[in-house]
């Protein structure tokens, strides 16, 4: 992997930014006795995806930058958990699971490439 100037060179990062927006404002709506809730767990988890892989993009290390990816994929499903939680519970309409859920898979994808092209083969995506 060529090495990027800046953690916000990286595609994953910059999916990352985007999927926590679109949980910030999924959960805007969501009940008042929810906001210190799944509200508050989505929105620490999504924010933690981008965040970790920044932290570890600014780290002198390979292996230290793997770690932080790993955190980031961990993040990823609890974000899935959350949702599909949050799908049950009637507050996320199917078509909207669907789509998102998409999207976390997929940037869980990018999240385990890069983990391989930093070094590292993890066992699933």
């Amino acid at each position: 992997m060529s090495t990027p100037t800046s953690h916000r060179d990286l595609k994953v990062w910059q999916i990352g930014v985007d999927l926590t927006e679109t949980f910030y404002r999924l959960t805007a709506t969501w009940p008042k006795h929810e906001q210190y809730g799944l509200v508050n767990q989505i929105r620490r988890a999504a924010v933690s995806v981008p965040a970790n892989i920044a932290e570890g993009a600014g780290r002198r290390t390979t292996g230290e930058f793997r770690h932080f990816v790993g955190v980031a994929r961990g993040s990823l499903a609890e974000l899935e958990t959350l949702l599909l939680v949050a799908h049950r519970l009637g507050y996320v309409d199917r078509p909207t699971y669907e789509s998102v859920a998409a999207d976390l898979f997929e940037l869980g994808r990018m999240a385990t490439g890069l983990l391989r092209s930093l070094g590292d083969t993890p066992s699933s995506s």
